[in-house]
């Protein structure tokens, strides 16, 4: 579950199974132009550094633990995210793109909800 670290147990979360939280983050990372089971930590050797794309932070992870993001990071991954959604929107109706895109707008609507509180995004 990721959601905002403001005390408000009201306040909009985004949440995945593990398996789930996987494969969003292996669509993300496919649309950012390459394969998440190439990087390091994802059973590739391939280093982060090799890869230009501010959703770095959120694709190298841990599931559920480590770093919260910081209101920042968060504002630098709204407008790739936002145009992966854009991107993707007129793909098709499969089910699990869909639900891809779900996920995404609900993550874009916490990551907002971080910066106008100036709070950071909590890994839970």
């Amino acid at each position: 579950m990721l959601f905002p670290g403001d005390g408000d147990v009201t306040s909009p979360d985004v949440s995945w199974s593990a398996t789930g939280f996987n494969r969003f983050r292996e669509w993300l990372a496919q649309a950012e132009g390459f394969a998440l089971a190439e990087m390091y930590g994802f059973g590739g050797d391939r280093p982060w550094s090799s890869v230009s794309t501010t959703l770095a932070p959120l694709l190298d992870h841990p599931d559920d633990d480590g770093p919260d993001l910081t209101p920042t990071q968060c504002a630098a991954m709204l407008p790739p995210l936002e145009a992966i959604i854009d991107q993707r929107q007129h793909e098709g109706s499969d089910p699990v793109l869909q639900r891809h895109l779900d996920d995404a707008r609900q993550l874009v609507a916490v990551m907002r909800f971080c910066l106008n509180k100036d709070v950071e995004l909590i890994f839970g």
